[in-house]
């Protein structure tokens, strides 16, 4: 079974002279020699290399403390997430999951063979507690495959302790540039055995890697100008990364990771309506269908987990005396079984090829976008007139709802002008960088917009879920009395949404300056 760690590291340049005296450093009472470890590790990646280029590592490892399988994903420069799994002759199948966005239909193979003379010290404070490992690090680095010779280096490597406070590393990189050591120009190991072991020969001209979150042929998006097309693209662009990025943190079970990758997959699907006059909707409509199709897999367990959620927080707000029978338990109960059966599911969809084809075909578009003619015109003018059109449409069933009398039709309609000020939102989002402070501002009160009417759809489905609890309570001789306050506060929510929906949606029409 794999471990996830945090790990918190950076690494300097070193010569000769070894580790500086660390000693004394504000925190540091000792420095403990803990020996040389003789560390050798073969690092795999496609044969074009997906995983470096997304900084990603993976490696088979003997020696050391942690020998066997790790995997390590980039969250913030110096810092990484570290999958650890026991040693084995072949890529855990777990591990290859985390990185099947990135390798696909690609084969993982040896690429760098990384032999290390690991020279430790451990920095203790008073009471002999680790604080970081130090280390110095001489390495042997054997091209595989895909480039060829070998590389000898040394360098300084300082980690941080498991639940430490990251400050420290700042007080140890101080003392080090005092004593004349600077920070490595590579971010790891790896990436510097690639750079020095490659083959010299010049890749031919437009190649790419593919299949990595970047499609052959890319054009990236820089600036603000630019034309309408540039400015979609450049939005397209970031959501498919996202997707990608986001996928080693949905398998784990990262927090808000699902929703993250949720929204990224309804901003996709937001642009291509909006901005079809942008792009091609012959082309970007069936693979819309199959962002939905992703959207409805991950919702299926963080709609229940939101549900969870608010459901329990209401319990937790009710007097004692107004709680009757065994009502947590059942809702635990509930929880525990919906969680496990969407988690399967979900899984079940990030392995299958209908996910890995619209990943590849998420490439294929902003690659060789099916651009139309409004897409070579004025930004402001183009995206301008697609937020109005969709402001137009939210203005509409928001109307309509204020109209109606409280009941199916007007929950219906709230519904509804809550997806349409979702889809304003993110073409208001698109347009920030060509339209400026107005986009900015309607982006704003869309969301507020958003989170209004949200408010309202979470109290409706708690209170579907609050019917059903209560009935299967009541078959099993339990008092359905507690369901029916919580079904009461529910519908006291809905009704307060409701009657400050006015107000709001005042505002929001007087953010509409687009």
């Amino acid at each position: 079974m794999a471990e996830t760690k945090r790990e918190i590291e950076r690494k300097y340049e070193s010569d000769d002279s070894g580790l500086p005296d660390l000693t004394g450093v504000a925190g540091v009472v000792s420095v403990l020699d803990k020996g040389v470890a003789e560390l050798d590790a073969t690092y795999y990646d496609t044969s074009d290399l997906r995983l470096a280029a997304a900084s990603i590592t993976l490696r088979r490892r003997t020696g050391g403390s942690d020998a066997g399988w790790h995997l390590k994903l980039p969250v913030s420069p110096g810092v990484r997430d570290e999958v650890h799994a026991p040693l084995s002759d072949t890529v855990p199948e777990e591990l290859a999951g985390l990185v099947r966005a990135r390798v696909r239909e690609g084969q993982l193979v040896p690429v760098v063979r990384l032999r290390s003379s690991r020279d430790v010290r451990d920095l203790v404070d008073v009471e002999g507690r680790l604080l970081a490992e130090a280390s110095v690090d001489a390495v042997r680095a054997d091209r595989l495959f895909g480039g060829t010779g070998s590389a000898q280096w040394t360098e300084i490597e300082v980690e941080l302790a498991d639940g430490g406070d990251p400050a420290l590393l700042d007080k140890v990189e101080k003392r080090l540039r005092k004593a004349g050591v600077r920070p490595s120009k590579s971010s790891s190991k790896l990436a510097r055995a690639l750079t020095e072991t490659a083959s010299r020969k010049k890749p031919k001209k437009g190649s790419k890697a593919k299949g990595a979150g970047q499609g052959e042929g890319e054009k990236p998006f820089v600036g603000e100008g630019g034309t309408a097309g540039d400015h979609v693209l450049a939005y397209v662009r970031v959501q498919r990364d996202a997707i990608v990025e986001l996928d080693p943190a949905v398998r784990l079970e990262a927090e808000e990771s699902v929703h993250d990758m949720r929204v990224a997959t309804r901003r996709l699907r937001s642009t291509f309506r909006s901005f079809g006059k942008v792009l091609d909707r012959t082309v970007t409509d069936p693979i819309a269908v199959e962002l939905k199709w992703l959207a409805g897999e991950l919702g299926v367990g963080r709609d229940q987990e939101v549900l969870s959620e608010r459901l329990a927080a209401g319990l937790d707000d009710l007097p004692h005396p107004l709680v009757s029978g065994p009502v947590r338990e059942r809702l635990q109960s509930w929880a525990k079984a919906q969680h496990h059966g969407s988690r399967r599911r979900l899984l079940g969809a990030l392995d299958s090829q209908r996910y890995l084809t619209l990943l590849d075909t998420l490439d294929a578009l902003v690659a060789g976008p099916p651009l139309l003619k409004a897409a070579g015109g004025d930004p402001e003018k183009v995206l301008a007139k697609a937020v109005r059109k969709d402001f137009a449409k939210v203005s509409a069933l928001v109307e309509e709802a204020m109209g109606q009398p409280p009941g199916t039709d007007r929950d219906l309609a709230l519904h509804e002008a809550r997806k349409k000020a979702k889809r304003t939102r993110y073409a208001a989002e698109t347009a920030n960088p060509a339209l400026g402070g107005p986009a900015k501002a309607l982006t704003k009160s869309m969301k507020s917009l958003q989170s209004l009417l949200g408010e309202h759809q979470d109290s409706l489905m708690a209170r579907v879920t609050l019917r059903e609890l209560s009935a299967v309570a009541h078959a099993a001789g339990e008092s359905a009395f507690t369901y029916g306050v919580l079904y009461g506060r529910e519908e006291q929510r809905a009704t307060a949404v409701e009657t400050e929906l006015p107000a709001q949606w005042k505002t929001t029409r007087g953010a509409m300056e687009v």
